[in-house]
């Protein structure tokens, strides 16, 4: 991809997904996440309805009229953006690739968390780890995670997802909101995760395609695994072939579902062909 065109595609995106920050998950995103306490801000006079318990005693004495403390959210906040980027995120049978489908999810949340005036730092991972960025605030920080995002070149093709997990717990010293953004087809990884979610707020998002769920029986096929890079022949003919198939996909599914679940740390599933738009919004909507 030459420059002018991985430009057009990075503003292509920033507008879509900006234009929903703005409008649609700025409001969800702050209530949802919330800041790391209350800080004083200022002294006034009481008002119908203040907490009594917010009352400054000493410029209440001063004044011979009551004065409560007011005091702010601290808002500041640190997202971290953890991104598979591995060779099954190449796989897409609607109009997109689940790769490009992560893409604008974790765009939007980078400009939700920037319309918030929070940080936002990206890793991207395979069976290693890819790419590091620390969190930083501003657009056009949020602008260069979006170019790494679509043009990024691994060198690792497998998933780990525990070595992730595991990298992040290392270099993220203080709590931090994280979005893992995968298809989540590997296992191993529940104690590492339930570790990170002691300490953070993590969220697994997972993406995946309606025809990764089993095989349709279309007799003898030739396959490419597209993180070992081996090509084989299937014969989606036969039943068990498609059963055994079937059953592997699904126990990495629950195998998913109940690592969050037992971690205490939020799950969303899209689908390719759902809208991500209603999923992050009904998330941020059951958290609030």
């Amino acid at each position: 991809m030459d420059t002018k065109e991985l430009l057009k595609k990075v503003r292509k995106i920033e507008i879509k997904t900006r234009r929903l920050s703005d409008h649609v998950f700025g409001g969800e995103y702050h209530s949802t996440f919330k800041g790391r306490g209350m800080t004083f801000s200022e002294v006034r006079q009481y008002q119908f309805g203040d907490d009594v318990r917010n009352i400054d005693w000493n410029v209440t004495a001063r004044y011979s009229e009551p004065f409560v403390k007011v005091f702010e959210e601290e808002r500041e906040l640190t997202m971290m953006l953890v991104v598979d980027i591995s060779g099954s995120e190449m796989f897409g049978t609607e109009k997109q690739f689940k790769k490009d489908v992560i893409t604008e999810i974790a765009a939007t949340l980078a400009f939700s968390a920037t319309k918030n005036n929070d940080k936002i730092g990206l890793m991207l991972f395979s069976d290693k780890i890819e790419l590091y960025i620390p969190p930083k605030k501003g657009r056009s920080h949020v602008l260069r995670i979006i170019r790494e995002l679509l043009e990024f070149k691994p060198e690792g093709k497998q998933t780990d997802i525990a070595g992730a997990i595991k990298y992040l717990s290392n270099v993220m010293k203080k709590k931090a909101i994280v979005f893992i953004l995968s298809d989540f087809m590997a296992e191993d990884y529940q104690q590492t995760l339930k570790i990170a979610a002691g300490k953070h707020d993590v969220t697994g998002i997972r993406i995946y395609d309606r025809h990764e769920e089993e095989i349709p029986n279309l007799g003898l096929v030739q396959m490419l695994d597209e993180e070992t890079g081996e090509s084989i022949t299937v014969n989606t003919g036969s039943k068990s072939v498609r059963n055994s198939y079937a059953k592997n996909y699904r126990d990495k599914v629950n195998y998913f579902r109940e690592s969050f679940t037992l971690s205490g740390a939020g799950t969303i599933e899209n689908r390719l062909d759902e809208s991500y738009v209603k999923k992050l919004l009904g998330y941020f909507k059951r958290r609030a």
